[in-house]
């Protein structure tokens, strides 16, 4: 069985593909390395790594002809939400035209394929009012970001329907974990006030603190992957993957001073623009096929603490 990971050398694509490698997987990665790193997948032989832009229409195509995939799942996209209002006609090509192609591929090359997922986001719920924000739940996408997420993921389900090809998205709500890049500008708010703390910073909340989010330790992302790519009962369905539960930036950074053991200088502004003040998941659709999130913030917190720490004893 082969597995063809886009982004797979970034945050969340590296620990995708470590589970199908430990599955015994043979996976390939398309990444452009704009965000990714190949320190992420020393797992992967070099062979397979493909540095390459998801655009490269050509290129995927070539790759379509060559393997056959049992599976490919789609991570790769211009992330950062700033970036897309910055370049919305670049980032459609990114974000939508990419997407389209691989689907494309998939219909025209690869007609024994198992499983295609993609990557949406909770974006695209935007700031109506209702909670939780269930797969039912009224959408209204604020950036081009969400707009093409959305855009995307409809496209996903369309190829389902249209030429039955088993295909599934996935709502990702806040997900944090290690080798989550801290500089990057799509970075969770997690791993940026880590850094703070590693580095004795200030932080600054926008706003009063008390803003909410369902985040997600990337060891719940990996086992609700798990269980969409190994059911076949799920194709052209949206799911969201959160824990079902809110937190509060503030009880959050709570967290990390009790890890710590110590404080660092923080300020609160006024809250920005367009911001969502509350959000969290409803995983109820997700908890029927077997879902039980593992991780509270505390102890996803500590077990990302832990790993950063034997990462740098490592260097």
């Amino acid at each position: 069985m082969k597995a063809l990971v886009t982004g797979g050398a970034g945050f969340i694509g590296s620990h995708i593909a470590k589970k199908l490698v430990d599955n015994n997987i043979e996976v390939h990665i398309i990444d452009n390395l704009s965000t990714g790193n190949l320190e992420n997948i020393p797992f992967i032989p070099k062979s397979n790594i493909h540095i390459k832009d998801i655009t490269d229409l050509e290129y995927i195509e070539s790759l379509f002809q060559k393997f056959e995939y049992t599976y490919v799942i789609h991570l790769a996209a211009m992330v950062s939400v700033v970036e897309t209002i910055e370049k919305p006609v670049q980032s459609n090509e990114v974000n939508i035209d990419a997407s389209l192609n691989l689907l494309n591929c998939i219909k025209e090359y690869n007609p024994n394929i198992q499983k295609v997922i993609f990557a949406s986001s909770a974006a695209v719920y935007g700031k109506l009012d209702g909670l939780p924000k269930s797969v039912d739940s009224p959408i209204n996408p604020l950036s081009p970001y969400a707009i093409q997420k959305y855009a995307s993921e409809q496209y996903t389900k369309m190829y389902n329907d249209l030429y039955n090809i088993p295909t599934i998205s996935l709502r990702f709500f806040n997900i944090y974990g290690p080798r989550q890049n801290p500089k990057s500008d799509y970075s969770g708010v997690l791993s940026i006030i880590n850094q703070k703390f590693i580095e004795n910073q200030k932080f600054t909340f926008f706003g009063d603190g008390e803003q909410t989010r369902d985040f997600v330790y990337i060891n719940d992302l990996v086992q609700a992957f798990w269980l969409v790519l190994n059911n076949d009962n799920v194709h052209g369905e949206v799911f969201n993957i959160g824990t079902g539960k809110q937190t509060t930036l503030n009880e959050v950074f709570d967290v990390f001073q009790e890890n710590y053991n110590y404080t660092i200088p923080y300020e609160y502004k006024e809250e920005r623009q367009g911001d969502i003040k509350y959000s969290y998941a409803d995983v109820t659709k997700l908890q029927k096929i077997g879902y039980s999130p593992q991780y509270t913030i505390k102890e996803g917190i500590r077990e990302y603490l832990k790993y950063n720490e034997s990462t740098l004893d490592e260097k």
